[in-house]
């Protein structure tokens, strides 16, 4: 039998939280690992079982998990997860709701283990073949990567799934059957259960060379990335801002690929080749005067002084007034916003007179007299002249006494706002989203 070398992929990490949703493949990966810490006991290791309640099985198998972990000695943690419908199929709902939970579950120190093998690389490859997708998506998945401020391993994915197979039968292992394994309507499924049998009956080693393609296509994209990234670096500005000044005298073929690797700095989803297409075309390259923007999931890619910034979608907050009548506390901003409230710090205004209520408004239009200038300007002119990005401008909480524009959080205070002798509070804004 082939050895599982799962020493030389988990060290030196001593702390392993291990995916355990009771199939085979992760069955085999908590076994060997139990094993191992018989060899090295400092090794400390951890489970954890994602209830998604789809199937009429999943208490079950929760509780399956739950005794084959006593019988081991490895505390298991149960999460109970709510799929969220992002148009994208059960399947991408699942694996979301499962890693989401998996990165609120790692402790300091602990990294992920999970227990995908060469028969899942290969099947995660010919579904990159049919998006379309090209070396970066081809490279498969790594063995090690960074994942929610620590790792994630996945220490089979040289192992074929024979091998678990033979592993699990020669130790008497018991595991889950998922009834949904055999609904060839998904496409892993249909891959695994319809097309891969043919080919390894023609091709016995076929998983083992896509496996090997992988990773050389990972290679080539790992010699790109150390090639690109000193441009890269010289290409980014303020905020991680791409310069678009210098991309424009490239050719296509690297000016993509650094704004793919713009993307992957950013950790934002990879733009397709036809977004790429349209970043530069709609957005770096649109007219002088325009404010271009192009929508890619809940973010969007904008232009502001001469540099591409990935910035987050927010729908307009135009017109939006919140009372503010118990100003002592604190006022929750819509969209991820934060919060305004009176501290210790900030921007230092005069005191509301008793016939003046108190609110906060998106967006507010005119001419206003700020302090530290000597005339009046229009709103729209001294947001550009403070340097606000256009998509800060309308999610800026402006002050309001009654009708009088008293300050712009973070940027202004209106000469009708500004703080009197011995009458005065500090306005905090406590922003818990960047913008």
């Amino acid at each position: 039998m082939t050895p599982l070398p799962l020493a030389e992929w988990t060290a030196p990490e001593r702390r392993l939280l291990v995916a355990f949703s009771g199939g085979l493949d992760s069955t085999v990966l908590l076994h060997r690992l139990v094993m191992l810490r018989e060899q090295q006991p400092d090794l400390r290791l951890r489970a954890i079982h994602v209830h998604h309640g789809i199937s009429h099985f999943a208490d079950d198998w929760a509780a399956h998990c739950q005794a084959l972990c006593d019988a081991w000695n490895v505390a298991l943690q149960i999460c109970t997860v709510t799929l969220q419908d992002n148009g994208q199929g059960l399947e991408a709902q699942a694996r979301e709701a499962r890693y989401q939970a998996f990165a609120q579950a790692l402790q300091p120190t602990e990294v992920l283990v999970t227990a995908q093998h060469q028969d899942d690389q290969c099947e995660t490859l010919l579904l990159a073949l049919k998006r379309g997708s090209g070396p970066a998506g081809l490279a498969g998945m790594p063995q090690r990567l960074a994942f929610a401020g620590s790792q994630l391993l996945r220490p089979l994915l040289d192992t074929p799934r024979q091998v678990l197979e033979a592993w699990a039968q020669q130790h008497h292992l018991s595991w889950i059957d998922d009834d949904s394994n055999a609904n060839d309507s998904f496409d892993r499924n249909f891959l695994r259960l319809r097309v891969l049998p043919q080919l390894m009956t023609r091709w016995p080693h076929f998983s083992h060379a896509v496996a090997r393609s992988a990773a050389l296509c990972g290679e080539q994209e790992q010699l790109l990335d150390e090639l690109l990234e000193e441009a890269l670096a010289g290409l980014m500005g303020e905020q991680a801002s791409l310069r678009i000044a210098p991309l424009a005298g490239m050719s296509d073929v690297r000016r993509n690929a650094l704004i793919r690797r713009w993307f992957a700095h950013l950790n934002a989803p990879m733009p397709s080749r036809a977004a790429l297409v349209r970043i530069w075309d709609e957005v770096a390259c649109a007219r002088d005067d325009a404010t271009p923007c192009l929508r890619l999931g809940e973010n969007e890619v904008r232009r502001y002084q001469g540099a591409l910034w990935w910035v987050k979608y927010r729908a307009s907050l135009n017109g939006v007034c919140l009372d503010w009548p118990e100003s002592q506390q604190p006022l929750i901003l819509p969209q991820g916003l934060g919060m305004l409230r009176w501290a210790n710090e900030g921007q230092m205004v005069r005191l509301p007179r008793p016939d003046e209520p108190v609110s906060v408004r998106f967006g507010a239009r005119g001419d206003v007299h700020i302090v530290g200038r000597e005339h009046r300007r229009s709103i729209k002119k001294l947001w550009q002249e403070l340097g606000v990005p256009p998509w800060q401008r309308g999610a800026t909480p402006l002050l309001f006494y009654g009708e009088q524009l008293i300050a712009a959080a973070g940027v202004f205070i209106t000469r009708e706002g500004q703080a009197l002798a011995g009458q005065y509070q500090w306005l905090d804004w406590k922003k818990e989203q960047e913008q």
